[in-house]
């Protein structure tokens, strides 16, 4: 990794209703998680966010953890409905007062704050009015990121505004098994729209709180290939690049929206005068989210855009059964450079869920997240030496968390979390990545003496 610069961030990354807990506590109303979580079925053992990782009250001593490792950040997002638990008007004073500490906790131990404004929970409110279908969320969505940069922004410059939008709108709204729930392309269009101009008001609402700040979007891409020669699987893996990558990254960069995919979905998204400038604004970066490729072939009887992604023989594959393809992460990086031209990249998310065996000391021997995590910082370094601007990574996650619709079956974390009884344990990923931190900035001092 001697490519990685001197000012290269070495983060983990969490979400607020993955780890907080405290679900009714302190004014914080429900979220659409907190609705999906009682649906039958929609979650795996009938899991809820209710305590996860009881983080709200265990904060400091997951910021010990933090130090503990040696990172130099730590990406978290804020709870909308902890803030504003009506999505709009009264703010939640003692909402806002927990991210308070929990900066100045992180500032005190010399961990720079990088803050997500919506990792998935729309206030259950919004939702009720209609959430991301409606034009009006987009705007209410701009007034949240008002209020949490004003109390703030004054100690937090990295700013990161949708995690994901990908998931919210089409998992959540097409496919259904993500909150909302809803299996409708028209809705899924239009909230993938409004999704794009909630990230293009809020840039702007950061812009005027926060002199400086430092804003971007998170995304999750994928590589897409065909799963053979055949000219339909081809132009599926074409589709499908247009479902993961391009209707995101395109109107991120000027070009609106992939006019292919707008035939491919039968919906064209609800674009007012000057929504494509916002959502075009010039931001100061690019998250990347990484997990898998996507090896695709064309379904007819699928729901748009009508491509089925299939199993690659004798590949590895995570508890998620999801490939390992560290080359993918390159691959992306080097296309988001390139064709896109973004100027900044950071990597806001990367890792991987195994079954964890507790061993008889208390010890989790991870072998296969930590070479995970080694394999893929390898292929985040190849980027670099092909020119790519990559300031940053960040491993998914902290901890072991509630995995969404998985419930807490997998477990994702470099530390180990009992949830019995909440026990802490770094794993041996943990250890390889804070061993990995302390050599890059060994290389840095020797570098610089």
């Amino acid at each position: 990794m001697e490519n990685l610069g001197p000012d290269f961030v070495w983060g983990v990354a969490t979400s607020a209703y993955q780890i907080e807990g405290a679900a009714a506590e302190d004014g914080r109303a429900p979220s659409i998680w907190d609705t999906f979580c009682r649906v039958p079925g929609a979650i795996d053992n009938g899991d809820t966010g209710d305590v996860a990782c009881d983080h709200y009250h265990r904060w400091p001593e997951d910021v010990a953890l933090m130090r503990q490792l040696g990172v130099d950040a730590y990406r978290f997002s804020i709870a909308w409905p902890r803030v504003l638990p009506e999505g709009t008007g009264a703010v939640n004073a003692a909402g806002l007062d927990f991210y308070d500490r929990l900066v100045d906790g992180l500032l005190d131990a010399g961990i720079r704050p990088f803050a997500t404004l919506y990792h998935w929970d729309l206030p259950q409110a919004l939702q009720d009015r209609g959430g991301w279908p409606e034009r009006g969320t987009a705007t209410a969505f701009a007034d949240y990121a008002s209020v949490v940069a004003a109390r703030l922004g004054d100690r937090v410059q990295d700013w990161m505004t949708l995690n994901e939008p990908l998931c919210s709108a089409w998992i959540g709204h097409l496919e259904g098994r993500m909150a909302p729930g809803i299996r409708d392309i028209t809705a899924a269009v239009r909230a993938s729209h409004h999704l794009l101009l909630a990230h293009g008001l809020a840039t702007a609402a950061l812009r005027a709180a926060v002199p400086g700040a430092q804003v971007g979007m998170v995304t999750n891409l994928s590589p897409c290939v065909p799963g053979s020669d055949r000219p339909e699987d081809r132009a599926a893996a074409h589709r499908a690049d247009g479902h993961n990558n391009r209707w995101w990254l395109d109107p991120l960069y000027g070009d609106g929206y992939p006019e292919d995919m707008v035939a491919a979905y039968g919906v064209a998204p609800p674009v007012r005068d000057g929504d494509l400038a916002l959502i075009a604004a010039p931001t100061d970066f690019l998250g990347l989210n990484y997990y898998f490729r996507q090896v695709v072939v064309d379904d007819p009887d699928a729901p748009p855009p009508y491509v089925r992604s299939i199993e690659v023989p004798d590949a590895a594959a995570t508890a998620m059964g999801w490939e390992v393809y560290p080359a993918g992460l390159e691959q992306l990086l080097v296309r988001l450079a390139g064709e896109y031209g973004v100027p900044k990249l950071y990597v806001t998310e990367s890792g991987s869920a195994w079954p964890d065996d507790v061993g008889p000391d208390g010890q989790i021997a991870d072998r296969k997240r930590t070479q995970y995590l080694v394999d893929h910082i390898a292929s985040a370094a190849g980027a670099v030496r092909q020119g790519v601007p990559l300031a940053g990574y960040f491993a998914w996650s902290l901890l072991d968390n509630f995995e969404w619709a998985y419930g807490y079956d997998k477990r994702f974390g470099l530390v180990h979390v009992d949830y019995a009884t909440q026990v802490r344990t770094i794993k041996a990923s943990g250890l390889r990545y804070a061993q990995l931190i302390r050599e890059h900035a060994a290389r840095r001092d020797r570098s610089s003496a």
